[in-house]
């Protein structure tokens, strides 16, 4: 296809303004959903959508605002088999009130005290303007299907419903990556959530402790034996979160922990999980105390050769976009719809998509790096 050169840099510009500037925090995406599926109709495309809301909302009842993920065919041109790209609506917090300010040097931010929205909203404006420079400059292309998902930024949670039989492509492109334009990430993680609730016995901590069996005692000796950090090159162990007892004159009778385990092996990982589950066994049992134990496999991790496909296809178009910059693939330590997909038989990786510093409220992107990914994603798309 050679030199593209049809990406319009003040639509991307003014698409990205617009779209950071609706509010869509997880769970509260419906007025993103409505903007993003008029978009793609005015382009042509048919726009469905699934039950996602309707099963959030049977978890928890307070989601009243959250969405449905979005499906979106355009027929191709070609003989060629269908493609899947996709990205999601959902922003972390501080994300109510953004508003992008465009500097002098061609950087994107906030204005300090929220996130910017880049993740994902970047991965969104390069698949609405390489639709939009495919329909304008009648450019020959694949089948397209665009998957738009809801509440991804909590564990993937709106990605669980997605409905495959909707869904034709056996590869795919998910944007949703920080990094250079021209980086993949071939590999993920699986994720495991670990939730330990420490029952001891409740006691007056000045006139009776010896009557007591303190949870946080349990806890401290659990946590002080169990390995944290990067375990291993590809396995990492974190506890974030503890609370518990009913006042600094009470021997704690109950403690909860709550950590995570990310491994790119998903046996591993739950090897792992058991290991930190008899810690914390051996450690009640010595007090006399007792746990409960809980894990949660959020997503499981994938590894795709560099020698499938979908990873030749971005090499070629990176380096036809890039000219002057090598591709890279690369294993990433963070979660994406692409392990759902994966999982699913969708041979997937993830582009950065021009974000940094996501998840703060540092967050930036570049006009001229929104540009280059478009520019992939049409490459994509089209060659």
């Amino acid at each position: 296809m050679g030199d593209i050169g049809t990406v319009n840099k003040e639509r991307i510009v003014s698409e990205f303004i617009k779209l950071t500037s609706i509010d869509a925090p997880s769970y509260h995406e419906s007025l993103i959903a409505e903007y993003i599926k008029e978009k793609l109709k005015s382009l042509g495309l048919r726009v469905e959508e699934d039950h996602a809301k309707e099963k959030l909302l049977e978890e928890d009842e307070t989601r009243v605002d959250t969405a449905s993920n979005i499906y979106a065919y355009l027929e191709g041109s070609t003989e060629d088999a269908p493609i899947l790209f996709s990205a999601h609506m959902d922003t972390v917090s501080p994300g109510i009130g953004k508003k992008a300010v465009v500097h002098d040097d061609g950087t994107i931010t906030s204005e300090g005290n929220t996130v910017l929205g880049a993740d994902d909203v970047s991965g969104l404006v390069s698949i609405i303007e390489a639709l939009t420079v495919i329909k304008e400059k009648n450019i020959p292309h694949r089948p397209l299907e665009i998957l738009i998902t809801t509440g991804e930024e909590p564990y993937c949670s709106g990605s669980r419903f997605i409905e495959y039989e909707r869904i034709s492509s056996k590869e795919g492109y998910v944007l949703d990556l920080s990094g250079p334009v021209g980086t993949a990430a071939v590999s993920a993680p699986s994720i495991i959530s670990l939730k330990v609730e420490i029952v001891g016995k409740a006691a007056h901590a000045g006139f009776t402790p010896e009557k007591g069996i303190n949870a946080l005692s349990i806890a401290s000796d659990a946590l002080s034996s169990i390995r944290t950090g990067r375990v291993y090159n590809d396995l990492t162990v974190n506890f974030g979160k503890i609370h518990g007892g009913s006042g600094i004159n009470i021997v704690p009778e109950s403690i909860t922990v709550e950590g995570e385990i990310r491994c790119t092996e998903h046996e591993r990982a739950l090897c792992e999980a058991e290991l930190i589950k008899q810690i914390f066994e051996k450690a009640a049992k010595n007090h006399g105390g007792r746990i409960d134990f809980k894990v949660n496999e959020h997503i499981r991790s994938y590894m795709i050769s560099e020698n499938k496909n979908v990873v030749k296809r971005f090499v070629t178009a990176a380096k036809a976009e890039m000219r002057c910059k090598e591709p890279e693939c690369i294993t990433t330590y963070g979660g994406s719809d692409a392990n759902r997909l994966n999982a699913n038989g969708i041979e997937t990786i993830v582009l950065a998509c021009a974000m940094e510093n996501s998840h703060s409220t540092e967050e930036y992107t570049t006009v001229s790096e929104l540009e280059r990914s478009v520019g992939l994603t049409l490459r994509l798309m089209t060659e």
